[in-house]
């Protein structure tokens, strides 16, 4: 026998927290922070700093919450900053996200055509188009196969 086959290593490995039944996902903590408020969203809105409004949604994203209410208020202020911008700021403002804020937006871009209206589906539609130019495929993977959905 080689002395690989001596070896009793294998059977210190814990099987049964592989055992499908007992599996649990991983679990993110509630965050207290409820995030960015509506008021302090608009403001930003009235003062022409979209992009600042933007970083701060996506950064304070509820993607590992439970609570659909504190989603679907994400949800609709994402979508209200998104529709502020014009055609043309929409490239400059997708360039200077960072990956983790341009994977972010991919959800919340997914999730708007998951939930379709006509008050955004045009400008979410070109919204993508410069996400997937600045961020590639892998933001469209990334945003898809995350479990944390926005």
């Amino acid at each position: 026998m080689s002395k690989s086959a001596n070896t009793r290593e294998f059977r210190k490995v814990d099987v049964d927290k592989f055992d499908e039944d007992r599996f649990q996902d991983d679990q993110a903590e509630e965050e207290q922070d409820t995030g960015p408020s509506e008021a302090d969203i608009q403001q930003l809105l009235m003062s022409k700093k979209n992009t600042e409004a933007l970083k701060l949604l996506l950064s304070q994203a509820p993607a590992g919450s439970k609570n659909k209410d504190r989603k679907d208020k994400a949800f609709e202020l994402v979508t209200r900053v998104l529709t502020n911008y014009k055609a043309s700021e929409i490239t400059a403002a997708a360039k200077d996200l960072n990956i983790q804020e341009t994977d972010m937006l991919m959800k919340y871009i997914y999730r708007g055509f998951a939930e379709p209206s006509d008050s955004y589906c045009a400008r979410i539609l070109s919204w993508h188009e410069k996400v997937v130019a600045n961020g590639g495929l892998g933001s469209i993977i990334r945003a898809l196969a995350d479990r944390k959905t926005v």
